[in-house]
């Protein structure tokens, strides 16, 4: 199990995924028809048959709790981009959005990414139209950075990506 600096907020906790988040994952994340018009993940019909281990395994996400439950609400994960660089990105369940859950979870990551990750620089996209996204960006310090066209194709559509970047 990867160990990771201590992430909480007032009311959340980014902590790791363990076996038993695979519910509040498929409900807040896989199968959230919401969350899956803005964040990029697999479809997943039903509970029964949502294989989890995957994302188990992966060493660089990480679960966003609600502090008072230990229910995941949502998922932050980074990746590198290149030596000095880490693209971020985070999804919350839609019946959780508007209570500023993204910016208390971003502002935490932004911090952990720096410190831990030694990162120089972050970087974080969007969906157009997607402004709420935006917004929790620019209150957590981003600056917008660059518009991509068509920077990727997801759920059949051709879609403009709208980085943000922050630096140490």
């Amino acid at each position: 199990m990867k160990v990771i600096y201590d992430m909480k907020t007032a009311r959340l906790e980014i902590s790791n995924l363990k076996d038993s988040d695979k519910e509040e994952f498929f409900y807040n994340v896989a199968n959230d028809k919401k969350v899956l018009e803005t964040f990029i993940c697999k479809y997943e019909e039903s509970l029964e048959n949502f294989d989890f281990a995957p994302y188990l395994n992966m060493s660089n996400m990480f679960a966003i709790r609600l502090n008072y439950t230990g229910k995941l609400i949502g998922i932050i994960l980074h990746f590198a981009v290149e030596n000095d660089a880490i693209e971020i990105g985070y999804c919350i369940g839609s019946k959780y959005w508007n209570n500023g859950y993204a910016t208390e979870a971003l502002k935490v990551f932004l911090n952990y990414c720096f410190k831990e990750k030694v990162a120089a620089k972050i970087y974080a996209s969007y969906f157009a139209g997607n402004d709420s996204s935006g917004r929790v960006m620019e209150k957590c310090g981003m600056k917008y950075d660059r518009l991509v066209e068509n920077g990727i194709e997801y759920q059949g559509l051709k879609r403009d990506l709208i980085y943000y970047v922050i630096e140490k």
